[in-house]
């Protein structure tokens, strides 16, 4: 089977290099295909991560880039050129290839997801939804977490939904949900369902509450002796409409979370 792969991409890179007007170059720090593509950013380097920006090509710069689109490699296994772009650089989009990471979010282990970072073309490890760049295929550990490395990664970039949670609080619950690449069809329907819970028992609560005050109030005007007894209605129903609407929010919150 292996030996049936390597002819196969043999015939293919010479019939691509014999009808092709673009050169090929073929080489072997890593598995993949690279294109040619134009960078914005003059201090790119070997492994950055590159990302698709309304300027251009550019590094990325944001935690779970919704826009990750390769890695830059020098040394590509498979090098389609563009001749008529002589600034353009190999960008290769799926494959084996090596990828500068940091311990900003942790250490790296085998098999770890690995998304963009704040550090301009350096990957880190992902630890909630969100898209990744891909799966690493080597461990990283680093006690400064400014400090780089190289791994190989296995390049899919993809919209991850793997994890069982979006968030442990309701701080990060808010803040996924404000995020929309990190909204996958399952996580967009479990935010509608809770938020319509939540605003059915606030409907419901203040509903039953407003009718429960109104009533209260004609029965003070009519029997102003009977006050006290009035006025601990109205709380009691005060702590029923609390109650109504706490559960509200519990059952949405726990929808959100598990």
């Amino acid at each position: 089977m292996k030996y049936t792969a390597f002819i196969a991409s043999v015939l293919l890179l010479l019939i691509l290099s014999i009808f092709s007007p673009v050169p090929i170059y073929a080489q072997s720090a890593s598995v993949g295909t690279a294109i040619s593509i134009s960078i914005i950013d003059k201090n790119v380097k070997d492994g950055s991560i590159i990302v698709s920006t309304p300027k251009g090509y550019g590094l990325s710069t944001l935690v779970y880039d919704s826009n990750i689109y390769g890695v830059y490699t020098e040394s590509p296994a498979i090098f389609l050129q563009n001749t008529s772009d002589p600034q353009a650089k190999p960008v290769t989009t799926s494959g084996k290839v090596s990828v500068l990471v940091s311990s900003i979010n942790g250490n790296i282990k085998k098999n770890d997801f690995i998304t963009t970072s704040t550090i301009p073309g350096v990957g880190e490890k992902a630890t909630r939804n969100g898209m990744v760049l891909g799966t690493a295929l080597q461990d990283y550990s680093n006690s400064d977490q400014k400090a780089t490395g190289k791994i190989m990664v296995a390049v899919n970039p993809h919209l991850n939904g793997a994890f069982k949670s979006n968030g442990t609080n309701v701080l990060e619950v808010l803040k996924n949900a404000s995020d929309p690449t990190l909204l996958t069809q399952l996580a967009s329907l479990r935010y509608i369902i809770a938020a319509g819970i939540v605003l059915i028992s606030f409907g419901i609560g203040f509903i039953y509450f407003g009718r429960i005050a109104s009533s209260g109030v004609e029965a003070l005007g009519r029997n102003p002796l009977a006050s006290r007894i009035i006025q601990l209605n109205l709380v009691l129903n005060l702590i029923l409409m609390i109650i109504i609407v706490a559960v509200g929010l519990g059952i949405g919150y726990m929808i959100l979370v598990l």
